[in-house]
C-alpha cells in the first residue's frame, strides 16, 4: 500500500469525470487509469468477498462464472482448490481490468481460467449450464442489474448457486427479518456512490430472494478508507436455483 497509489485511486473515484457514450466505454474510462493499483485499495473497501467464497466452497469439477470479475482478485480466495474446478470464467466489460486478470492467471498457471470481455446481461458460456455464478460488487455497476440476475439464473444448472456481495440500502419498509436503514443512510449512499456510476439499491435483495431459494444472507457495514467514522452497508447472499 502506498499513499501515492491511494491518491491516484481517490482521484479517479471522486474527481476525474467519467466519459463515454456506452456503459462499456464509461467503465473502461473509469478503470483504465487505476487498473494496476485497483486491488490494494479495493481490498480495504470491498468487504465480505472472501467470506462469500468460503461459504460457497470450491466444489471440485464445477464450472464457476464470476460476473464483473475485473482483475481476477477473487480467484485468490480459492487457494490451491482452484485447480479442482473444471472451468472458471472471469467476465467483465473493462478490458484494462481483464488484462490484469489474464496476467494473474498466467502467473499462477491457472489453465482452467478464461477471461471474457462481455456484457453480464447477455453473455452465456458456450459449454453449457454452470454450477456457480458470483457478482462481487458488480451488480451496483450494471444498469440493468435485474437482467444480469435473470441471465445468471438462465445459465445455472438446476440446484446451481448464485453468490452476491455488494453495497445496498434497505427499503423504507423491508421484509420481516431484514435490516432497516434510517433516512440518512438510504439518502446519502446512493448520492455518494453515484459519482462513480455505482448505484446501491433497495431492490437487489428482494429481487434475489424472489428469484432464488435463499441459502444464506448477511447484512453488515464496512469501514471506508480515510473516513474512520463512516460505515457503508453491504450484504452477502447465496441462493439456489429453484427446481
Amino acid at each position: 500500500m502506498s499513499l501515492l497509489s491511494d491518491l491516484k485511486i481517490l482521484y479517479h473515484m471522486a474527481l476525474r469525470p467519467i466519459r463515454g457514450k456506452s456503459h462499456a466505454e464509461r467503465l473502461e474510462n473509469f478503470y483504465s487509469g487505476q487498473a494496476e493499483a485497483y486491488d490494494d485499495f479495493r481490498k480495504r473497501l470491498l468487504k465480505g468477498r472472501e467470506e462469500l467464497w468460503k461459504k460457497i466452497g470450491s466444489r471440485p469439477g464445477a464450472t464457476w462464472v464470476d460476473m464483473g470479475g475485473g482483475t481476477g482478485a477473487n480467484l485468490e480466495f480459492f487457494g490451491p482448490d482452484i485447480q479442482q474446478l473444471k472451468k472458471v470464467y472471469v467476465v467483465d466489460l473493462a478490458g484494462s481490468l481483464l488484462k490484469v486478470a489474464q496476467q494473474r492467471a498466467e502467473k499462477n498457471q491457472w489453465a482452467n481460467v478464461q477471461t471474457v470481455e462481455a456484457d453480464a446481461t447477455r453473455w452465456q458460456p458456450s459449454d453449457g449450464p454452470v454450477d456457480v455464478v458470483t457478482f462481487s460488487y458488480s451488480l451496483t455497476m450494471i444498469p440493468d442489474w435485474f437482467a444480469a440476475i435473470d441471465n445468471a439464473l438462465q445459465m445455472l444448472k438446476p440446484g446451481g448457486l448464485i453468490g452476491v456481495v455488494d453495497f445496498y440500502v434497505s427499503r423504507k419498509h423491508p421484509d420481516e427479518g431484514l435490516k432497516r436503514h434510517g433516512w440518512s443512510t438510504r439518502s446519502f449512499w446512493p448520492i455518494w456512490f453515484s459519482n462513480d456510476n455505482v448505484y446501491p439499491s433497495s431492490e437487489h435483495l428482494p429481487y434475489l430472494r424472489n428469484r432464488f431459494e435463499s441459502q444464506w444472507l448477511s447484512e453488515n457495514r464496512a469501514k471506508v478508507p480515510y473516513l474512520p467514522l463512516v460505515r457503508t452497508p453491504y450484504y452477502q447472499f447465496i441462493g439456489q436455483k429453484k427446481s
